[in-house]
Formats: structure tokens, sequence, C-alpha cells
């Protein structure tokens, strides 16, 4: 009896064992998934509604996604494993090459010429900041969103004027407009209302020595709510290309949009860099908790400029009182023949 009951318990207490095994490999994959339909929709840029505004987050769950990935290696489960590494190397493939510098950073020899943007938050940014990193950065070119009257002022009283005396300037209440202020002369200044409502100061300027840049100070609509995604989509594609038979242009503000967002993709492969992308600096936070706001640092700000120009460096820089960092960028325009 012993002998001949011994192989019926032990079966017994093989079913619970397996089950249990079973229950935690459905995890495993119920685990995965989610990480699956991201690594899907970001290859494809099939992002829609509510998933545009969460894939602003791509770069965290490209880092979340090892962990699916490590456990399932840990515990055997071979398939699962192999699943989840290839979603996690996906997802780092779109994200990780923004750490890294590019070999193609475009025209080394030419006129150097640094821009610099920042969103001053309804105007209420620090101007002294702003006008202290134009001084101690040599720019010659600076983008501001969110300019009002009294944010004009400010930066006047700060001393903007002596280090950048030519101006296109759109001035609204609250967050509509937009300002450009160059060291250069400048032709043909303007300003462009967007479809989301958002000016677009712009002008062309004459860099001594080199050919005119065209530069545009951007500020798509934010994708805020489903009810906007349509026209914050169109805010983006109708974003002036770098038509490389026209004058080089530089596009550089805040696009409200990571290059993990497809439109903002379309609008650079027509011919621009992203130049905190080309030098590694692309995964460093504009926007989230610098005013406080309990978010983590996203990418939403960006320097675009059309592959005739050459990008040497970038930096980024806490402005106070504003919910985003300032960019700055190193570029080198072509010397005229």
């Amino acid at each position: 009896m012993t002998i001949t009951s011994a192989p019926s318990a032990g079966r017994e207490a093989g079913h619970p064992r397996r089950r249990r095994k079973a229950a935690l490999t459905v995890l495993f994959w119920l685990f995965i998934l989610p990480f699956l339909a991201w690594a899907v929709l970001r290859l494809g840029g099939w992002e829609r509604g509510l998933v545009v505004q969460l894939f602003a987050f791509t770069p965290y769950v490209a880092a979340a996604a090892w962990v699916p990935a490590i456990l399932a290696l840990a515990t055997k489960r071979w398939t699962v494993a192999a699943v989840a590494v290839v979603v996690a190397i996906v997802l780092a493939s779109a994200v990780l090459p923004r750490a890294l510098p590019s070999r193609d950073k475009g025209p080394a020899q030419g006129v150097p010429f640094t821009v610099m943007t920042s969103n001053m938050l309804f105007g209420k940014a620090d101007a002294a900041a702003i006008v202290k990193l134009v001084s101690e950065h040599d720019v010659a070119v600076l983008a501001v969103q969110e300019f009002t009257t009294e944010g004009k002022q400010a930066l006047a009283d700060a001393g903007l004027g002596a280090l950048l005396p030519y101006s296109s300037l759109a001035d609204q209440p609250r967050a509509d407009g937009s300002g450009l202020y160059s060291r250069y002369p400048i032709s043909s200044p303007g300003a462009r209302k967007n479809g989301g409502g958002f000016m677009q100061a712009h002008a062309t300027v004459q860099v001594p020595g080199a050919g005119p840049v065209l530069v545009e100070s951007a500020h798509p609509l934010a994708p805020y709510a489903r009810s906007v995604l349509k026209q914050w989509r169109k805010d983006l594609l109708a974003e002036p290309r770098a038509d490389q038979s026209g004058t080089p242009v530089v596009l550089l503000g805040d696009f409200n949009a990571t290059l993990d967002h497809s439109p903002l993709r379309e609008l650079i492969a027509s011919g621009y860099r992203d130049a905190a992308d080309t030098t590694g600096k692309g995964l460093i936070g504009t926007w989230g908790p610098y005013d406080g706001d309990p978010i983590p640092p996203v990418t939403i700000d960006h320097v675009l400029v059309d592959k005739r120009i050459g990008v040497r460096e970038t930096s980024v820089h806490r402005i106070p009182r504003s919910d985003h960092r300032a960019v700055i960028a190193g570029l080198t325009v072509p010397a005229a023949r």
C-alpha cells in the first residue's frame, strides 16, 4: 500500500505547483503586453487619442521594459523572455540614440551662430536670467514663446536690447505671443498665427560672413485634450519645411512634442536635424517639474536645424519662474562664397 500510494501523492502535489507555474507565466504575459503594445505603436507611429500625451514619457517606458525581460530570464521562462527582450530592444533603439552623439553633425567649417529658445510662461519668467544666458553663451538669436507685453518690458529692462538690438515681436496676452531677438540685422520680420492660436515670430537673419538664415519661433498647440489632437497634429505638420533649394531654416521653440511623436519626426524628416539629438543631449528634459508640478521631465523644446547648417553643441538651462528650461545650440553656418 505504501509503495503504490506514493506516486499518487506525488502527482497530487505536482498539480498545484504546475498550476502556480502556469498562473505565473500568464501574469508575465500580462506584464509584457502593455510594453509590446507601446513598442508596436511607437514603431508604426500610430499614437492616437490619450496615448499621444502618454507617448511623451516613452523614455521612461523604454527603461521599465527591461524589468519583465530580466525577471523572465531569471525565472527561465524562455519564450516569455525572448518576446520581452525583443520589445525592450525595440524601445531602446527608438530612445537610446538620443543620448549618443551623431557622426553626422553637418558642416564643421563656417561661421559660428548660436541660438537660444525659452518659453517665458505667460511672460513671467526671470528676464535677467534669460539675458545672462544670452550674454554668457554669446547667443546671436533668441526665440521666446508665451511672450507678453510685460515679458517684453522685463527683457528690455534687463538689458537685452544692448545685446540683441534687432527684433521681430508679436507680444500677446497669456500664452499666445512670440518673439525673436537678433544681434545681426534682419529682413522680412513678421509673425503668423498657427491653427492653435499661437503666434510664431519669424525673420531672415543676415549672418555676417555667411548667407541669410530664416529663423522662426515655433509654438504648436499642446495636446492637452482629446478634442485638440487633430489641431495639434496639423500645427506640427504646418511648420516650415526645410527646403533644400531655398534659404536655410532654423526652427526653434516649444514644439509641445517629443521625438517619440510621429508628426515631429515627419517634420524633421523634411530636412532638419534636432540639435540636442545630434549632440547626444536629446534625453535632457525641458518641461515638467520646473515650476513645482509633479511631472517627470520630458523633452518638448527643440532646435531644428536645416541639414545645410552644422551643429557644434547644445545645452539646457533652468529659467526661474518658468515651467520650461532654455535650450541653447551652437551652430555653424556655411561661409558665403
